[in-house]
């Protein structure tokens, strides 16, 4: 564990939301010195069973953190993704690691409550303060320092605000303005939920596909659970995304219909699901994280999508950057300029994961990424995985080297 540094003045920072990104920029804050509160509008914190991965650097962080044992004994371990036509025949299936991170050394995947819980015990016995039930309701910044009100009626002033909120961010809003410029649509909807695991699958998931819309199921090892996902594609600017579940699920049920497999049966389990999660497939791209003394880090500055795999270690890794630059410097500006000079190419060379060929692979939008996606698979069939994949991601995943702050 590092040996924290005390600032001459202690400095106070209001993180709001308290997902990774939050949690993660707490846990280095209080190591530095400051004083920290955390805000989040959910009643506790968020767990959630389905997998996420914590790969290259983000496993250096995690390793400083004192937490990559717990995180490794967490690895879920998943084995293969397989595809099938609308009658359930196997088209052909690829390894797991093969397939998205070519590094097994360096990649850790687990249930994202896992990873939330870790992040939150490790804060919340600190001098860490967590408000639940709350959020920031207006925010001005007058150079000196940052007056926020909260939903339930409290006022604060701090040294400087963080957003940590998330793709939908209201940090992001009070301070930047409106969503749309910052969100970029990859053209689809997606539909996340839990379901009965009535067919016995394990450690891995099934895809079937056609041009535009894509139906899985996924299975976290041997759970009784599992998780049910449709994607669709859409013109729609991803701002537009109703909000309201009964038409996402009136749009989700028009886009699938007709269409085979277990489709019928993950359509009704999503209308009946109590954890439905739905969204636009899009990206935050900012021209600037930061404005005055107030910054955002996570999805709410960058978010990759997922069809990046790299979410979380984005948001940790940006964490450990934004709190090591905010505990050498004075004037947080300074500090945001180098954490944003750090970070950027970094998150520019992951977010362009989620862009390049490969993702037609898992989310098909014509019938020629079908076509090719099945040359793969039965290239795989005949040869294995030898020279299919390359290391690229690997080497995008680990392209940035953690300074060392505590030495500072």
């Amino acid at each position: 564990m590092i040996t924290p540094m005390v600032p001459a003045q202690r400095r106070s920072v209001l993180i709001s939301g308290a997902s990774i990104a939050g949690p993660a920029l707490a846990f280095w804050l209080d190591h530095y010195g400051f004083d920290v509160t955390v805000v989040e509008r959910a009643p506790t914190i968020r767990t959630g069973g389905y997998p996420i991965d914590v790969r290259g650097t983000a496993i250096d962080v995690v390793e400083r953190m004192g937490l990559l044992p717990q995180i490794r004994a967490a690895h879920i371990a998943s084995r293969a993704m397989t595809f099938v036509d609308r009658a359930s025949m196997v088209i052909g299936s690829v390894p797991i690691y093969e397939a998205i991170c070519s590094d097994t050394e360096r990649d850790v995947e687990l249930p994202r409550g896992t990873l939330t819980t870790l992040l939150h015990d490790a804060t919340r016995n600190g001098n860490i303060d967590y408000c639940f039930n709350d959020s920031i309701d207006t925010l001005r910044d007058d150079g000196k320092g940052v007056d926020i009100g909260f939903a339930s009626g409290r006022q604060a002033r701090y040294d400087i605000v963080i957003g940590a909120d998330g793709l939908h961010s209201r940090t992001r809003r009070l301070v930047f303005g409106p969503e749309a410029p910052f969100n970029h649509s990859l053209g689809f909807c997606f539909n996340l939920f839990s379901m009965p695991n009535d067919k016995g699958l394990s450690h891995g998931g099934v895809v079937h596909a056609e041009p535009g819309r894509t139906a899985a199921i996924w299975a976290v090892q041997d759970s009784p659970r599992v998780f049910g996902f449709l994607a669709f594609a859409t013109d729609e600017a991803p701002v537009s995304t109703s909000r309201d579940a009964e038409e996402q699920i009136r749009r989700t049920r028009a886009a699938f219909a007709g269409m085979g497999w277990e489709v019928p049966r993950l359509l009704d389990a999503m209308a009946q699901a109590d954890d439905l999660y739905f969204d636009s497939v899009s990206q935050i791209r900012m021209p600037h994280w930061s404005k005055g003394r107030v910054a955002l880090v996570g999805d709410a500055a960058f978010a990759p999508s997922f069809r990046s795999g790299q979410g979380t270690s984005l948001a940790l890794v940006g964490a450990y950057v934004l709190a090591g630059e905010l505990a050498t410097r004075d004037d947080p500006q300074d500090a945001f300029a180098a954490y944003e000079r750090i970070a950027r190419p970094f998150v520019e060379a992951n977010q362009a994961l989620a862009t390049d060929d490969n993702g037609a692979f898992f989310l098909p939008r014509t019938q020629k990424d079908i076509e090719t996606r099945d040359h793969i698979l039965a290239e795989i069939i005949r040869n294995g995985t030898a020279g299919m994949f390359d290391n690229t991601k690997a080497r995008v995943h680990n392209s940035l080297r953690l300074s060392d702050y505590a030495s500072v």
